[in-house]
């Protein structure tokens, strides 16, 4: 069947060792927060640039197999005419977009959030693969105080996620699942692992029930830190936390875990990855990264929105890439900050 050679295909270009995701799929106003922050106001014009210098980047693809895209982005061009998803394949960057459509709170659960998106899916993730996408990404995301998440939550949640990859691999995208336990909060680790297991062991049994083929799925998953008011953990700390959690409830099946950074400083997420590649080096899934900010804040503030500055933007992002490449494969050392490319 043709949607699952294509679901193999693009497992296979994007699980490699040392490779792992961009996450470019920031909603307008996030990006425009971005932008803020740097001056540099946030037109389509700005978007098309600066999404156009993360996938011309020369030598990116050694480092990264895959991109997430915003919607937008999907049907913007570079300089030379190529669409962003064509640029991002010429470097064996196989390109993917975020499909959910924002959080709400859920109805009479007071404290939890339930994404939007489903409508309409199947209907738009047919047109998004005219334009060059091969995989889907969809986030749920879990506040954690003293009653929340609830379990009418961790399952309302688990749900959605399913039935987006289930949806996702009828039509032969690869889903990547993202159910993201937030470390905003005073929490310690020992809650935040404990809510990240239940969360985790609910997807799971959902996926299950869904039919979906965890084979072909990438996890992005947190990883298990003390809450942002709390403490900050280190990275052996960390590692020891996550993986505990990942070997209860991740199976075997799955080809690649790729963490997202989570409001980590981009040293603290390359650090703790590196740890996680030391302490579990027979993991039975590829640790890896789908980093956003931690990726590109670096070439961000590189750029400053001109373009004269391109360049040292596209050294920034292609180092701050190799570095998380080397925590892939255990190698990183913090000295290595301190190095020009």
């Amino acid at each position: 069947m043709q949607y699952l050679t294509d679901l193999e295909s693009t497992i296979t270009d994007m699980v490699q060792t040392g490779r792992g995701v961009l996450a470019a799929d920031e909603s307008t106003a996030t990006i425009a927060s971005r932008f803020k922050a740097i001056d540099t106001e946030s037109t389509g014009k700005n978007r098309r640039a600066w999404r156009s210098l993360l996938v011309t980047t020369a030598g990116l693809g050694e480092y990264i197999s895959g991109i997430i895209l915003f919607e937008e982005t999907l049907g913007q061009r570079t300089e030379d005419g190529r669409t962003i998803p064509e640029a991002a394949w010429a470097q064996k960057i196989v390109p993917g977009i975020k499909v959910d459509k924002g959080k709400i709170p859920l109805a009479l659960s007071a404290g939890d959030l339930i994404t939007q998106g489903l409508d309409g899916l199947a209907e738009r993730l047919r047109g998004y693969k005219q334009q060059g996408a091969r995989f889907a990404k969809w986030r749920e995301v879990y506040a954690i105080d003293k009653h929340i998440p609830s379990p009418n939550g961790i399952e309302a949640n688990a749900e959605m996620l399913a039935r987006y990859a289930a949806v996702c691999q009828a039509e032969g995208l690869v889903p990547i699942v993202e159910p993201e336990v937030l470390m905003d909060g005073d929490h310690g680790i020992e809650r935040h692992a404990e809510v990240t297991e239940a969360v985790q062991h609910a997807v799971f049994q959902a996926l299950r029930r869904h039919h979906v083929m965890l084979e072909l799925i990438i996890l992005k998953p947190n990883m298990v830190l003390p809450g942002k008011n709390c403490r900050r953990a280190e990275p052996g700390e960390v590692a020891i936390a996550t993986l505990k959690v990942l070997r209860r409830t991740v199976p075997a099946a799955v080809p690649s875990i790729n963490f997202l950074s989570g409001g980590q400083e981009p040293e603290e997420a390359t650090a703790n990855l590196n740890a996680l590649n030391q302490q579990a080096p027979d993991a039975p899934w590829r640790l890896s990264i789908s980093y956003g900010r931690a990726l590109q804040q670096a070439p961000l503030h590189a750029w400053l929105g001109r373009a004269e500055k391109v360049q040292a933007a596209q050294q920034a992002l292609l180092k701050r890439s190799r570095l998380n490449h080397l925590a892939m494969l255990g190698d990183y050392q913090p000295a290595l900050e301190l190095e020009k490319l």
